[in-house]
């Protein structure tokens, strides 16, 4: 699939020096870190899921523990 992006001119610049210095083209490098924005959001999403799990399920114990 081609999708085209339109960066700014400061971000397209340190994708090129960060593609450069990775040896990678600028497209490998734009995938590899939406693929980490994407994993890292994932993650967090899981973790807050985790959180409120916790939280309904041991809600009495935790307001024990508050006090």
């Amino acid at each position: 699939m081609v999708t085209t992006v339109n960066l700014p001119d400061d971000l397209h610049e340190r994708l090129k020096q960060l593609a450069e210095h990775e040896r990678r083209s600028m497209n490998a490098t734009i995938v590899v870190a939406v693929e980490e924005y994407v994993s890292a959001h994932s993650r967090r999403d899981r973790v807050r899921d985790l959180a409120r799990e916790v939280s309904e399920r041991d809600a009495e114990l935790l307001r024990r523990l508050a006090e």
